[in-house]
C-alpha cells in the first residue's frame, strides 16, 4: 500500500522585497512565524483569502527565517516545527497565493514598530488590507501590538482584520502548544491541532544494519532540523520516489540491544529499495506504543510485525478519513 505525494501547492515562494513582482503588491497581508501552520493560522488564512478577494488583490504571507529569537537568544530559542519550504508548502496549500520569508537580522529586528509598518507594511507590501491575531506582536522589543496596529491602520486609511484565537477542548492552539505536545510524544493530539501531520525530514545513513537480519529493514535518519518528538513507536508515512509509504517510526534508544543513544528509524511497509545517501520525510500519523526492552530477538520480531499491522492500518484509516472530509 502507498499513497501519492501532494504536488506542492501553487504558491510563489519570495526572499527578496527588492525583486517583488507588482502582482503581489497592494493585497491583503498577515505578519507572522505561523511555525507548523497548525488550525489557529488556518483561520487566520481564511480571513486572509476573503480579504485579498474584496480588495481584488494577492493574498500575502509575510514571515521570518530564522525565528527572532534564535538571532536575539539562540540559547533560548525553541526548536522549529517546521523548515522554510515546508512552512510555505502548508500556507499554499490554504489558498494564499504568496509567502514572503524575510531573511531575518539584527538591523531588521531593530526596526521600531512604526518604522516597520511605514517600511514594510505601506512602503514595500502597499498593503489595503491587514489580517492578524489577537496576540500579535511587531517591532522591536515586540512594543507594537494589536492596539497600535489599529491606529496605525487607521492614519493610513487600510483595514484591519483581528482573528479570535481557535481553542480545540479548552485549551488555545498555538505553536508553543504544538510543541509541548509533540515533545512529549502526543502526536495523534498534535495532528488534530495542524493542518497535515507533524513531519520531520532527514538524511538516510547507515545503521547497524540489525533491521535486515531481523526482516524489518529500516531507514536511519541524521541532520533533522526540527523539533524531534519523545522517544516512542509510532504509525506514520515516509517519503520515497516520490511517493508516501506507511511506516513504522522508533525514536529512541534500543535498549535490546544495550544501545542508548536516541536514533530516529523508519521501516516502510513494502518498500525494498535502498536509500542512503537520500534526504526522507516523516509524518506522523499516531503514537503506537513506548519504546520497551524485550527478552530476545524473537521478541522483537513478533511485536515488530504488530507494530507494522497497527501502523499500516492507522495510517490507512487516517487516509480514508481524510478522503471523505475532502
Amino acid at each position: 500500500m502507498r499513497f501519492p505525494v501532494a504536488e506542492p501547492a501553487d504558491v510563489k515562494v519570495i526572499h527578496n522585497l527588492d525583486s517583488l513582482p507588482d502582482q503581489f503588491r497592494c493585497g491583503a497581508v498577515t505578519v507572522g512565524n505561523f511555525d507548523g501552520v497548525h488550525l489557529g493560522h488556518a483561520r487566520i488564512m481564511r480571513e486572509l483569502i476573503e480579504q485579498a478577494g474584496r480588495q481584488g488583490g494577492p493574498a500575502v504571507v509575510f514571515t521570518l527565517d530564522p525565528h527572532p529569537a534564535r538571532v536575539l537568544r539562540p540559547h533560548q530559542a525553541p526548536a522549529p516545527l517546521t523548515w522554510p519550504q515546508r512552512k510555505a508548502q502548508l500556507l499554499g496549500q490554504l489558498g494564499v497565493d504568496a509567502v514572503i520569508v524575510y531573511p531575518t537580522d539584527e538591523a531588521f529586528l531593530g526596526l521600531g514598530a512604526q518604522e516597520f509598518f511605514d517600511r514594510m507594511v505601506l512602503g514595500r507590501l502597499q498593503t489595503r488590507s491587514l489580517v492578524e491575531g489577537a496576540n500579535f506582536f511587531f517591532g522591536r522589543d515586540r512594543l507594537g501590538n494589536v492596539d497600535m496596529l489599529r491606529r496605525l491602520c487607521r492614519k493610513a486609511g487600510i483595514g484591519l482584520h483581528v482573528v479570535a484565537p481557535l481553542e480545540i477542548e479548552g485549551r488555545m492552539v498555538s505553536s508553543s502548544r504544538v510543541r509541548e505536545l509533540v515533545a512529549d510524544g502526543r502526536l495523534g493530539q498534535a495532528r488534530r491541532m495542524l493542518t497535515q501531520p507533524y513531519r520531520i525530514r532527514g538524511t538516510v545513513v547507515r545503521g547497524a544494519g540489525r533491521g535486515d537480519k531481523l526482516g524489518f529493514p529500516t531507514a536511519n535518519l541524521a541532520q533533522i532540523d526540527t523539533l524531534l518528538p519523545g522517544d516512542g513507536i509510532y504509525a506514520g508515512r515516509a517519503t520515497a520516489d516520490g511517493r508516501l509509504w506507511p511506516a513504522a517510526i522508533s525514536i529512541g534508544p534500543n535498549p535490546t540491544f544495550g544501545e542508548q543513544a536516541t536514533k530516529v528509524e523508519a521501516h516502510l511497509a513494502g518498500y525494498g529499495d535502498t536509500l542512503y545517501g537520500t534526504i526522507i520525510e516523516l509524518d506522523f500519523v499516531d503514537r503506537l506504543r513506548d519504546i520497551k526492552q524485550f527478552g530476545s530477538a524473537t521478541e522483537l520480531v513478533n511485536q515488530l510485525d504488530r507494530d507494522v499491522a497497527a501502523a499500516k492500518e492507522i495510517v490507512a484509516r487516517y487516509e480514508t478519513q481524510g478522503a471523505k472530509r475532502a
